[in-house]
This record gives structure tokens, sequence and C-alpha cells, in this order.
């Protein structure tokens, strides 16, 4: 049974890429770059560095990839309010709800889904989905730590 939810899985990353290149496209916003804003989104205000930390890239993969979204109008770097010599970014709202209307469709789609299943079942399904993520970001830094 591991092996066809293996399997499934591997089908919904296929999809999942393919949404967000389809995304991408239609804001001029590179997956990479995309990848990077989504995590902007969920945790900015955030440093260069620990968002590079995140996304598993180096600080000048970083840079660029912030100088990118900051000229398209995606992000603003503003200073740490907690420490004046540091730098945070932080999504701008106009625009990102712009990308979240192009993930609208998905989003209706897994809400139209989850209305199939109970409160207990969908409890299941995220502690698995959350275990799934957390098993994910754990093979990630063993690779970065060899």
């Amino acid at each position: 049974m591991a092996n066809e939810v293996l399997g499934v899985l591997r089908e919904l990353n296929s999809h999942l890429g393919v949404l967000n290149r389809r995304v991408g496209a239609r804001v001029a916003v590179r997956d990479s770059d995309l990848a990077c804003l989504d995590l902007i989104a969920r945790y900015g205000p955030i440093g260069p560095s620990a968002l590079a930390k995140r996304a598993g890239t180096h600080p000048a993969t970083m840079t660029g990839m912030l100088d990118r979204l900051e000229s398209g109008g995606w992000i603003v770097r503003e200073r740490d309010p907690d420490d004046r010599r540091a730098v945070v970014v932080r999504v701008l709202p106009d625009r990102g709800s712009e990308i979240f209307g192009l993930y609208g469709g998905m989003r209706g789609a897994i809400e139209e889904i989850c209305a199939d299943y109970d409160t207990e079942q969908l409890r299941l399904i995220a502690g698995f989905l959350a275990r799934l993520a957390d098993a994910g970001a754990r093979s990630a830094e063993k690779l970065a730590d060899q």
C-alpha cells in the first residue's frame, strides 16, 4: 500500500508542478521565484538568510531571486524593526492576491473534495500530510548535510 501512496504522491507532485509553472507563466515569475514568494507569504516578514535556509538555496542565489521579485513589484525589502541593521522582506498584498486568485481553481477543488469527508477524517488526512511534509523536510536536510 505504501507504494500506491508513493505513486499517487508522485502524480500529485507532477500536477502541482505543472500548475505552478502555469501560474508563474501567467505572472512572468520563474518557478524558483514563485516558490520563494510562497515562503515569504507564509513566513514573512523574513530575513534573506532565514529565507535562503528555508528554501535550501545559497544566499547569493536568494539575493538574485529577491532582486527579481522586488523589481517585479512582488515584494518589498524593509528595515527589521527589531534590528535596524538587518533587512526583512514581505509580499506586497495586492500582488499576493493576484497569485492567490490564480490558484482559485485548485483551492475550490480542494474544498469540494474536503466536503466529502467528516472532521475526524480530515484531521487524519491533515496529520498524514503533515507527517509527509516533515519527512520531506528531514530528507532534504539530510541531503544538505552530505
